[in-house]
């Protein structure tokens, strides 16, 4: 279905539709799992040096996976590039909340009715822009999926006792977890400088401004900027998806390459390469495998798809300009 060649070999005309190579990995980790309900678990499929017969699970085969490399290598000499969402970065998000801050879109006013030719010189009011920084911060720094993040209710975010700088998240299911024992994330308030990151400061100002206690956090917004009063209706992706891509614009960035995994992506390169964290510490964080013989997590971390850190040309260039200072180690050499 995705290659171009035949089961018996022969190659298939190029009238035939086939799949991308996103497909086919897709196709692969459903038998992965199916295999591993059936009660083949994620061992590599490989012969019993006891009985003789095989045993694990077949989609984690050697045979297998050489034919997904070789799939790869052929989808890309055919033109095809696969390409994920682009990581958001912190200095994105941070310009962002510059943006949003400025006092004609950030102060709150009465309500007034606006007309059709308002509404499209102005994407989105007070109460928009600050639904959306509650939920960059929440999947920047949770490493969420927006399907994750849109779903979230009032009663799972609740101030850890006796400390109210910091939040406890307690998510009821999760795409990497959906056997529910799924451990809380305790969001600390960051720093001043990192202001543009805090989940802490952002949720309490929206639940502040809009009165919300029970049902989704985050709701639709109707064309005057006004939450939607019903609790058991979230926003839509869509919608989401429309500001967020509106918010790209205010701040000069091309939205096209942009998506729902663009912060779980950029909020795995922030904690690796900026926070310094290692994998192992990412990876329970995030509620992903440690299982590093199965690294989906590189996915996130390495992609030519993101904005390089570093010029080609400077690579070697020992008197290039330091960096911005780090507020972890206080270096500002490149390595920090």
């Amino acid at each position: 279905r995705c290659d171009s060649i035949e089961l018996n070999g022969e190659k298939k005309p190029g009238s035939k539709v086939r799949s991308t190579y996103n497909h086919a990995q897709k196709i692969r980790a459903a038998m992965t799992y199916s295999f591993s309900r059936l009660g083949h678990g994620l061992e590599a499929w490989h012969e019993s040096e006891v009985t003789g017969q095989m045993k694990g699970n077949p989609s984690v085969s050697q045979a297998l996976t050489s034919y997904m490399v070789s799939l790869r290598r052929r989808k890309v000499q055919e033109g095809e590039t696969p390409t994920s969402s682009r990581a958001v970065t912190a200095d994105i998000i941070g310009k962002m909340f510059d943006f949003n801050h400025r006092p004609e879109n950030w102060k709150l006013g009465s309500y007034k009715p606006t007309s059709r030719t308002d509404t499209r010189k102005q994407w989105g009011g007070p109460n928009f822009r600050r639904l959306l920084q509650v939920a960059y911060t929440v999947a920047f720094l949770c490493l969420l999926r927006f399907d994750e993040v849109l779903k979230i209710q009032v009663h799972e975010v609740e101030p850890v006792p006796g400390n109210d700088h910091i939040l406890k998240i307690t998510l009821p299911f999760r795409k990497t977890d959906q056997f529910g024992e799924i451990k809380p994330f305790y969001i600390h308030a960051l720093p001043e400088e990192m202001k543009h990151l805090c989940f802490v400061r952002a949720y309490s100002d929206w639940i502040r401004n809009t009165q919300i206690r029970d049902g989704y956090i985050f709701r639709g917004i109707d064309k005057n900027d006004r939450v939607k009063i019903d609790v058991n209706r979230a926003m839509t992706q869509d919608m989401f998806l429309r500001g967020f891509c509106h918010n790209l614009l205010d701040v000069g960035v091309d939205p096209t390459t942009y998506g729902t995994h663009s912060f779980h992506h950029g909020g795995c390169q922030w904690l690796s390469i900026d926070m310094r964290w290692p994998l192992r510490k990412i990876c329970e964080w995030g509620g992903w495998s440690t299982d590093f013989n199965h690294l989906t997590i590189v996915k996130y971390l390495i992609s030519w798809n993101d904005d390089p850190r570093t010029r080609r040309e400077d690579f070697f260039n020992l008197e290039r300009k330091p960096v911005l200072q780090c507020h972890m180690c206080g270096r500002t050499c490149d390595c920090s």
